[in-house]
This record gives C-alpha cells, structure tokens and sequence, in this order.
C-alpha cells in the first residue's frame, strides 16, 4: 500500500518513518486529521489518548466520527478505521483525561519518538511542553482552531510568534512567566476569531487541514533527519 510513498522516498526512508511511534493526545477535529494522515504516511506505532465518545455534534468535522459510532468511544472509532486502513499498525489507547496524575506513567512506559498535542486543556498542553522539553522528545503543540474559517492561515511557527490565537495567547504568557527558553513549535491560525462567546463554533475545514500539517511536521522532520545521519 505504501509504493508510491516508497517512489517519492526511497525504501529507506519509508522503513524509517515505520519505526517511529508517535503519540498523540486528543482525538477530535484536529488529533483525529493527524492520525489518519501519520497512517496513510507510513507511521505503524501509535499511543492514542482520549476520553471522550463520539457525539452527533461531531460529524460536521472530525475524520472519525460517522453516523454509527455515535456513542462509541473516540479511541475504539479511531482503532478501527485505522485498522482499515493498514491492519499492521500497532495502536496502544489510552482512555483517560491526560493530566499531571497521569502523564509521567505513559511518558515513561514507552518509547516515543513524537507527541501530537491536540487536546482542548490549557493545563494539559503545559504538561504535555514541560514533559516533553524535560525529556527531550519532539513536539508540535495545537493552539486554538475554532470559530476560524480560513485554512489557508493556519502556519507551524514558534509559540512567541503567535497572533489572534486566544490559546496561543496563554500559553504564551505561561512560557514567558516560567522562562522557558526553549523553542515552542505550535500549530497556529493568524486568522481574526469571527465570534467570540463560550460555545465554540468551527467547521471542518480549519480543524482537519491543521491535523494534516502536523502530521507533515513529524513526517518531514523524520526525512530530514535521516537525510543529515546519512551526510
């Protein structure tokens, strides 16, 4: 299934991008568009945590939900269609609220290559950041993508150079307050909120193209990686 990956790549390359586990928290609009797309890449190692069950208000926007799994929990939906699409993936779930009680167990029972944190809690993304930098391991990190419309403004940039994102905003201020030095590699729209209020409104296309560029993220950092062991 993967020849023309192999065609782009080279066998090497693809054998490369197989070994790595990614884990990935939050399986919504955006963590739901990045697993598919880390599978239909190549990614055979997956840790996926969720909570939550798939409801009707979820089928306007998030790749895993459909009409019959309503009611089925998010990490049992997303295992299946996974399986459907490469039956040979190694998929680990997890269903829990990642939290500060639980996040060093799952950290430190693995190997993780990656984490993709596209969950909605402000103090889980700083546990995810701190957990990470403290072990060295490679993230990109989900600000906010509701009530915004334009995928064409959504970028992967460092968390200090974010703008008109209200999530984006406290974590900015949280890296400022801890003095976190670090780079922060946050996927981010500069698109202005249409609307504010305490429901927050999104449509498929923000969400789901931001899944996919995080995926491209892991992707392309794996092959530029194993292009600079090969120099």
């Amino acid at each position: 299934m993967f020849e023309r990956i192999e065609n782009l790549i080279g066998k090497d390359m693809l054998c490369e991008i197989k070994n790595k586990s990614v884990l990935i928290i939050g399986l919504g609009g955006v963590g739901g568009s990045c697993v598919l797309s880390l599978i239909r890449s190549g990614i055979e190692k997956l840790i996926i945590v969720d909570f939550d069950v798939i409801e009707a208000s979820n089928l306007n926007r998030q790749v895993i939900s459909f009409q019959d799994e309503i009611g089925n929990k998010k990490i049992d939906s997303c295992e299946r269609i996974v399986k459907r699409i490469n039956p040979n993936c190694e998929i680990i779930k997890y269903d829990c609220f990642l939290d500060e009680s639980n996040i060093e167990s799952i950290f430190d029972k693995y190997r993780i290559d990656y984490v993709v944190d596209a969950c909605d809690s402000i103090r889980t993304k700083q546990s995810i950041i701190r957990t990470c930098l403290n072990k060295n391991i490679k993230f990109i990190s989900c600000m906010g993508t509701g009530n915004k419309l334009d995928p064409t403004k959504l970028e992967i940039t460092d968390i200090r150079k974010t703008v008109n994102d209200p999530i984006a905003r406290i974590i900015r201020k949280w890296v400022k307050d801890n003095r976190i030095n670090d780079k922060i590699p946050v996927l981010t729209s500069s698109e202005v909120p249409l609307k504010k209020g305490k429901i927050v409104s999104t449509m498929c296309f923000v969400p789901n193209v931001a899944g996919i560029l995080m995926a491209n993220y892991i992707i392309r950092n794996i092959i530029d990686n194993k292009k600079k062991i090969q120099i």
